[in-house]
């Protein structure tokens, strides 16, 4: 996996065809999913075809999300998928506690794992999920579970608690999370503005339905030549003098900024 993927595509479980595509759309990660995607009758023809995909290794990481730990399928997908040699990660669905992360790092030692935060509950205590255990890799926002939670007619109201897992994101030490999907496939325009929305709220790349959205995707979070321009700057000048200073733009640098620089040279790489 890059350093900092930016895309994550999702493919249902129960059509392996449909994943056989996603695995070479380019995606950073291919999403396969148990939960949402998979209808009851098909849960368990869906994890039988993705335990046998995941027998080796594939040319992508791949991550699947299980279903929820309260339901009937969510143990037999851990079960079923935590052994497999190809399995990269598993995003844990609907979790609202730090007791089912420690739950689900002891029977996947080894596997990392991703948090989806759906309910209010989950974003109160965000921070405390996202500390749990340190093969917690990452959490993540499900918006339109939690937009019905909270009875909200569209994502206006969705800010505060966008930023509450960016912050709780970075008080735990994990990676920026990405965004949400945007659930409108064709309005490539819309999805380019909430990603630029998004980018500027701290988040880092976005999950995605369609392989259409991922070069939009991949646009809207990687540098433009004047944030190259600045990081190199930046990055100059701490190595010519350590500790804060200011720059003759007036901008000013402290061990935060260079970090900052030095991710952005990162992801200009993918240019």
């Amino acid at each position: 996996m890059t350093a900092f993927p930016l895309t994550w595509l999702y493919a249902p479980g129960d059509r392996p065809h449909v994943v056989a595509k996603a695995l070479t759309s380019g995606a950073d990660v291919v999403v396969i999913d148990l939960e949402d995607a998979v209808a009851p009758d098909r849960k368990a023809y869906a994890r039988g075809a993705t335990a046998d995909l995941l027998a080796s290794p594939p040319a992508v990481p791949v991550h699947v999300r299980v279903n929820a730990l309260d339901g009937p399928w969510g143990e037999q997908d851990i079960s079923a998928l935590a052994p497999a040699p190809g399995l990269s990660g598993l995003r844990l669905a609907k979790i609202t506690s730090p007791a089912e992360i420690t739950h689900v790092a002891r029977r996947a030692a080894r596997v990392d794992l991703y948090a989806l935060l759906e309910t209010a509950l989950a974003v109160e205590r965000a921070y405390a999920i996202a500390s749990a255990h340190p093969n917690l890799r990452g959490i993540a926002l499900g918006e339109a579970d939690l937009q019905a939670d909270l009875g909200m007619r569209d994502d206006t109201g969705l800010d505060w608690p966008r930023s509450r897992l960016v912050v709780a994101a970075r008080a735990a030490g994990l990676p920026p999370p990405p965004q949400s999907v945007h659930p409108d496939t064709r309005d490539l325009d819309g999805l380019a503005a909430s990603c630029a929305h998004g980018r500027a709220l701290g988040f880092l790349g976005r999950a995605a339905i369609h392989p259409r959205q991922l070069p939009v995707i991949e646009r809207a979070f990687l540098p433009t030549e004047a944030d190259i321009e600045r990081a190199e700057t930046v990055l100059k000048a701490a190595a010519a003098e350590q500790g804060a200073q200011a720059l003759p733009d007036g901008r000013f640098v402290d061990a935060a900024v260079v970090t900052a620089a030095r991710r952005t040279l990162s992801l200009a790489r993918r240019r």
